[in-house]
């Protein structure tokens, strides 16, 4: 019994250690005017949380649209997400450089939707983790951000 309630604590250990190795720490937070801190897009994401996802109904799929997060990126680590209640996963943001013109500029090759079948989605949670480490979850009805 002992054997295994160290090796079980073994392992609980490594695994903590493993998670604070790819533990982030919070960005500076000095506002830059060109809205790249959580601090300067963290208010209006805020105020546009119905905006932060879109769901259209095209080609016979449900296409789960990311724009409105992609265009607030800089300030961001990342965006998850789960539909209908599934898995959590992550939605990839592109990369937001400190010497970029417009932050705000959506870049030609990003990803900026999600496929699923026809009707698929009734539901989206989505998790914003920002760079000075807080959080924001919000989950959104298909018939609150469904495009017409």
């Amino acid at each position: 019994m002992k054997t295994i309630g160290i090796a079980l604590l073994a392992g609980v250990l490594g695994a903590c250690m493993a998670i604070a190795q790819d533990a982030r720490e919070a960005e500076d937070q000095t506002p830059t005017g060109k809205f790249m801190t959580a601090t300067e897009v963290r208010p209006i994401l805020q105020a546009t949380k119905g905006n932060w996802i879109a769901v259209r109904e095209y080609g016979g799929q449900d296409l789960v649209y990311f724009t409105h997060l992609i265009s607030w990126r800089c300030g961001l680590y990342d965006v998850h997400y789960s539909i209908n209640g599934g898995p959590v996963r992550e939605f990839p943001l592109p990369d937001c450089p400190p010497d970029i013109a417009q932050p705000n500029a959506i870049p030609q090759d990003a990803e900026i939707y999600l496929s699923f079948g026809a009707g698929a989605v009734q539901s989206v949670r989505v998790d914003l983790l920002y760079d000075d480490l807080g959080t924001e979850s919000v989950t959104f009805e298909r018939a609150a951000v469904l495009m017409n």
